[in-house]
């Protein structure tokens, strides 16, 4: 019966920036997010050190940038024959609304200039985040019921200028995660399994004599569980800029890995079985389900980019950027619970790594206005749908973007940008591959299939000022 599960899931988003690839974040700064990404190297406004530390050397005197992120994801699951380990159909119903209506996330970015050579920045961002509620009743429930991942990262960062063409930079993170799964325990199945190897008999005895009615067993309903864990993991990252040019410029950056261990509480629910609670408190301690700790280890993959930005005249700019990913970091996911008889819960994920290759350009259209558009092909680290979760249902996307920077005064602008996000649609057929009467594991052995469909909308805004 499986309940760890959520856990690991939940920990998987920390592998890979609400919504971009894996469980990214899609927009860590909206004046990047109206070219696609792609500006990397062209160090505008405080926010630049996100994707390169070295592009607070392009930046004079202090700066600060704070924004946020409308996110709008709609998303539609249909069933293709979900089972359960019996081989017997899970049953229930469609989910619908199970993404959130909309979400807001904000962004704080500071930089300020010390001397000639040397500047400081701060960042303040949400690195992963992630919230789906399919409900109790839909075909996946024991897989998942419900996911919540929400992240914060603080990375400072020093920039030095070499000379007067080169900088280099250099920033720590830390970053802290907080998550909460939960998910159906199937007893029905059980139940059904154990009668079916003859063996139903000795569990009707055993409730008898503890004075339970083992009747209420033909009607028995799911069980529940919930995990919830937090923790914090550090890391860092480096960033090169050259003025390959008076009119270009060209940029190589690294973030990396960073090793997290959530550690959190499991609580099983079994009130919901039937409705005699002495057959309840059987079912609950003879399948070992006890509430108790949860561990997960695992470590978030890091990035490679290369970038160039160029200022072809003075009313256009080209620029595009390429990010490599190490996502196959996240293989099989263990989930321990420490203080328990249960056995790991192990979460087939195996991750490939991947590429986003992103193009924009800007255009002045007079002192005060730069509009600003750009596309991104973005790869799923997903392999397979036999790989695909119901917590992630991720494809392959294309980012379409556009936005402008308006400025206020010779000491304050604001950001305006819109993505639209279209996902390839994603066959899933997960199969966990434990059986709940084992007792050398945790699972469900259930098998998830069906369609999923996602599209995405972000609009941002973001106001900066210098002082």
């Amino acid at each position: 019966m499986s309940k760890k599960f959520l856990f690991p899931i939940l920990l998987a988003a920390s592998v890979t920036p609400v919504w971009a690839s894996g469980y990214r974040f899609g927009s860590q700064t909206v004046s990047a997010q109206a070219t696609a990404d792609a500006n990397a190297a062209e160090a505008a406004d405080a926010s630049a050190q996100f994707f390169n530390p070295a592009a607070l050397s392009k930046l004079s005197g202090s700066q600060y940038q704070l924004g946020g992120t409308l996110v709008v994801p709609q998303m539609s699951y249909q069933d293709h024959g979900s089972t359960r380990f019996t081989g017997s159909s899970t049953g229930g119903t469609t989910p619908s609304g199970f993404a959130p209506d909309h979400a807001l996330v904000p962004t704080f970015y500071l930089s300020r200039a010390l001397n000639a050579d040397l500047t400081w920045g701060l960042g303040v961002y949400v690195p992963y985040a992630a919230k789906l509620n399919y409900g109790s009743t839909w075909q996946g429930r024991y897989a998942l019921k419900s996911i919540e991942l929400a992240s914060l990262a603080i990375n400072p960062s020093l920039a030095w200028k070499l000379d007067a063409r080169q900088s280099v930079g250099f920033g720590l993170t830390a970053e802290y995660m907080k998550a909460k799964l939960s998910q159906a325990v199937d007893v029905p199945g059980s139940i059904a399994a154990l009668a079916a190897a003859g063996v139903g008999g000795a569990v009707i005895s055993a409730i008898q004599a503890e004075g339970g009615n083992p009747a209420v067993l033909a009607s028995a309903q799911d069980a529940h569980a919930q995990i919830k864990g937090d923790g914090w993991g550090y890391g860092f990252n480096l960033g090169y800029l050259v003025d390959l040019s008076d009119s270009t410029r060209f940029g190589l950056a690294y973030r990396s890995p960073i090793s997290h261990t959530l550690k959190g509480d499991t609580i099983w629910d079994f009130s919901t079985v039937t409705t005699d609670p002495i057959v309840n408190h059987f079912l609950q301690n003879s399948s070992h389900k006890v509430n108790s700790d949860g561990r997960v280890k695992l470590m978030t993959p890091e990035t490679v980019s290369a970038n160039v930005f160029s200022q072809l005249n003075a009313t256009w700019a080209a620029m595009a950027d390429v990010t490599w990913t190490r996502n196959s970091r996240l293989q099989d996911l263990h989930i321990e619970f420490p203080g328990s008889q249960l056995g790991d819960e192990v979460i087939r994920q195996r991750w490939r790594d991947t590429f986003r290759v992103s193009v924009g350009a800007n255009y002045r259209l007079n002192e005060r206005t730069v509009l600003k558009g750009g596309v991104a092909l973005d790869q799923s680290p997903v392999r397979s749908s036999e790989l695909t979760h119901p917590a992630l249902p991720d494809g392959d996307r294309t980012w379409l973007s556009a936005g402008l920077s308006y400025k206020l005064d010779a000491a304050s602008s604001v950001d305006l940008a819109y993505s639209y996000v279209q996902f390839d649609q994603v066959e899933g057929n997960y199969s966990n591959d434990c059986s709940p009467l084992s007792t050398a594991c945790t699972g469900n052995g259930e098998t998830t299939k069906g369609l999923y469909k996602t599209r995405l909308q972000l609009l941002g805004v973001s106001y900066n000022r210098k002082f």
